[in-house]
């Protein structure tokens, strides 16, 4: 007896039942049976299921001799169904990696209950995902299992079968079927929860609904919409034979209501000319089921009284009334926006014309999403070493006080480009600071890698190139790259990294006070994974599968993901995607596990294990183009696929000697002043104007804070005998 019997009903899905069927096939869970029903397509759906069983034993093959609808597809599966557990999928959709799996353990930990519904997330032809917007209803906190009644929100889920993993026993005991025609989710998804005993949920995205952007059944104008009509009388003919569930009647009343308006409101639901019937059905409907007393809120109760009186002259003027103002609105928020442009514009050119503040910095990173990186250090910097200086953020870009920095404000350091309306005065220094060490193409190198150029105006780029005054670099490589890549009559200060200083500065009491607020416990092993931006990709999703990598090294890692899409998070997989210091995560972390990212750059500053997974070089030395062949000269152990990468971890080498061997290379040449001054020596030089720098520390003699894996094993930290000259300034003309 497998444990999960996963019915997948097929019917015009040939485009994509093999990404349905491989998705449960490919489960880390392998205990289950695949009962794939042809409900006699016209397509190759058969032939495809046929495919499948032919290689894989699990796949039970079923075609129906007669085309019975989604209902009585699911159903003819259940009657071939031998697992403890039945998991409906429909043929265009898929599961998530690994999500049998997780179901599987919160079957096992909440004492294998009745029902467990898990989360959904809804897929588009764009790539995009988008979580359920209820899914706060499936928190895992509180006692399980438990009772509709200790968590009625449940209720207000989306009324589907392929977000719930139920008994099977519980289902055929209770007689439980799927009905004939559209909206059969309806009368199924009410009985089961209100009779399961137990329920549980499964706070974990394991299902992709695909949204179909032609084809989708809700979305195609037909009859059968009325359908809906009978479903509710079927859950309402259920509560009828069971006199214990009336308590259930105000709350299916509520939601019968909302569908049923939801469903008048769609117009592409509705043949032309059926409305006004659709509308009495409803009227009738809510007349017969409406229970007496029950509050409403005021938007609900116009909408209901609406139905209830069948007013569909009204409605349908109420709803043409709601476009126009949705129209005239979108009309208002245009001119205000443009009068605001304006309005702003004349701002900034009587700005212009008033005196420059020669003791005011403005500072912007990430175009005013953040606050940290270079322009971070620079500013505590600024405030330490020139405390006559007036600092100031730009966290909102556009507004009156944005413009007033940037006219009158002598310096101006940013770490991305400059507005393009910036009109540089006499005097203004402008700082680009740049993001980190380069290693994929930047710049005028971009010309020749239109995936990764995204329709860039060189030309644009150019010009504001011409009013920089300084740019930072960390090394030089870096020097040498900018100084290409965007020329111009800058000065380029080779001083390091400012945004290292703090690796140089902080305690192993910071690294304690950063695990802690990350909820990395003391005797785990945290590794930072921070992948680049994929040029050729249309989606950022990771293709490392962090769960498969946690398990085969077992509980003591944890992941710190750090990715361009939000990761799915899990016992040991912490989303840092929207943590505001890449700063704090370096220290709070004891490896990095990267691929192409300028993060491995400054990290290396750290000196603690790197991990470098290369497994599609090509591709992306392809879109992007690269400044040297990382596999040759890399910060540490490289993987090409991910068994190497779990046996780099399983086997230590991740911290061996030929790992730091390779990183001490690396640092001597990528870090050779991230002593801890950078941000000093920039501030003494463009603000104080002093030539007598502070001097470089060599590598031998720092000492940056070790990781709580290095300080409870007492690893060493690698140091290699570094001479170092004088801090160097470039001119570039």
């Amino acid at each position: 007896m497998p444990r999960f019997s996963v019915i997948v009903p097929a019917y015009k899905v040939q485009a994509y039942l093999h990404e349905c069927l491989d998705s449960v096939l490919s489960q880390s869970y392998p205990d289950l049976e695949l009962i794939a029903v042809d409900d006699c397509s016209p397509d190759s759906s058969g032939a495809i299921i046929d495919e499948f069983a032919a290689r894989d034993p699990r796949v039970r093959p079923l075609h129906l001799p007669a085309n019975r609808g989604l209902g009585g597809a699911r159903n003819a599966g259940m009657e071939w169904a031998s697992g403890d557990y039945l998991i409906f999928l429909d043929g265009d959709d898929t599961l998530t990696p690994h999500a049998l799996r997780s179901i599987a353990d919160r079957l096992k930990e909440t004492g294998e209950p009745d029902v467990l519904v898990y989360d959904y997330a809804r897929t588009y032809w764009s790539g995009e995902t988008v979580r359920n917007v209820v899914s706060v209803q499936l928190t895992e906190q509180g006692p399980v299992p438990f009772r509709l009644e200790d968590r009625p929100g449940l209720l207000h889920l989306l009324m589907m079968a392929c977000n719930k993993a139920c008994r099977r026993e519980f289902i055929e005991r209770e007689g439980l079927t799927f009905p004939p025609g559209y909206y059969e989710d309806t009368p199924w998804t009410f009985p089961v929860l209100m009779t399961a005993e137990s329920l549980t949920t499964l706070d974990r995205v394991c299902l992709h609904y695909r949204q179909r952007r032609r084809g989708n059944i809700l979305g195609t104008s037909s009859r059968k919409h009325f359908d809906i009509f009978d479903q509710y009388d079927r859950v309402f003919a259920f509560l009828d034979d069971r006199p214990e569930l009336t308590r259930w009647r105000p709350v299916l009343f509520r939601r019968m209501a909302d569908h049923l308006t939801k469903v008048f409101s769609h117009r592409e639901r509705l043949p032309r000319g059926s409305r006004a019937e659709f509308l009495r059905k409803a009227r009738a409907h809510h007349r017969r089921y409406r229970v007496p007393g029950v509050q409403l809120p005021l938007p609900a109760r116009l909408r209901y009284t609406l139905v209830r009186w069948g007013l569909h002259r009204t409605y349908r003027c109420l709803q043409g009334a709601a476009a126009v103002h949705r129209r005239t609105a979108k009309l208002g928020v245009k001119f205000l926006r443009a009068a605001r442009a304006s309005a702003l514009r004349l701002h900034y050119r009587v700005q212009l014309r008033l005196p420059l503040r020669a003791d005011r910095a403005a500072f912007t990173a990430y175009d005013g999403r953040g606050h940290g990186c270079h322009p971070g250090a620079l500013e505590a910097a600024f405030r330490t070493h020139a405390p006559h200086i007036r600092t100031a953020w730009i966290a909102r870009p556009g507004t009156a006080a944005h413009w007033s920095a940037l006219a009158r404000s002598k310096y101006l350091v940013a770490n991305t480009d400059f507005e393009p309306l910036l009109v540089k005065r006499r005097g203004q220094v402008l700082i680009q600071t740049q993001r980190g060490t380069p290693l994929g193409h930047m710049g005028l190198d971009l010309q020749e890698r239109p995936a990764a150029a995204r329709n860039t105006d060189f030309e644009t780029l150019l010009a504001g190139v011409d009013k920089w005054d300084y740019v930072l670099s960390g090394n030089r490589h870096s020097t040498l790259v900018w100084e290409r890549v965007f020329p111009g009559s800058y000065t380029t200060l080779e001083y390091g990294s400012p945004r290292n200083d703090v690796f140089q500065k902080a305690t192993s009491a910071d690294v304690t006070r950063l695990r802690a607020c990350l909820g990395i416990s003391e005797d785990s092993v945290a590794v930072l994974y921070a992948p680049a931006r994929r040029d050729y990709r249309r989606t950022q999703r990771s293709a490392l599968d962090l769960e498969r990598l946690l398990r085969r090294l077992g509980p003591r890692f944890v992941v710190l993901a750090r990715t361009h899409d939000p990761v799915q998070q899990g016992a040991r997989i912490i989303d840092v995607t929207g943590h505001s210091s890449i700063e704090e995560l370096c220290l709070a972390s004891d490896a990095l596990l990267t691929d192409y990212a300028p993060i491995m750059f400054d990290y290396a500053g750290l000196d603690r294990p790197i991990v470098i997974h290369a497994d599609d070089w090509a591709a992306y030395e392809a879109a992007r183009g690269t400044y040297f062949d990382l596999r040759s000269f890399p910060p540490g152990a490289v993987s090409r696929n991910e068994d190497e990468l779990i046996d780099i971890f399983a086997t230590g080498h991740w911290r061996g000697s030929r790992s730091t061997q390779l990183r001490t290379a690396f640092r001597e040449r990528f870090c050779p002043y991230d002593d801890g001054r950078a941000a000093e020596r920039v501030v003494r030089r463009v603000v104080l104007g002093e030539t007598d720098l502070p001097p470089v520390i060599p590598l031998a003699e720092r000492h940056p804070v070790p990781s709580a894996f290095a300080a409870r094993t007492r690893v060493p930290q690698a140091t290699v005998p570094q001479p170092a000259g004088p801090a160097t300034v470039t001119d570039s003309h």
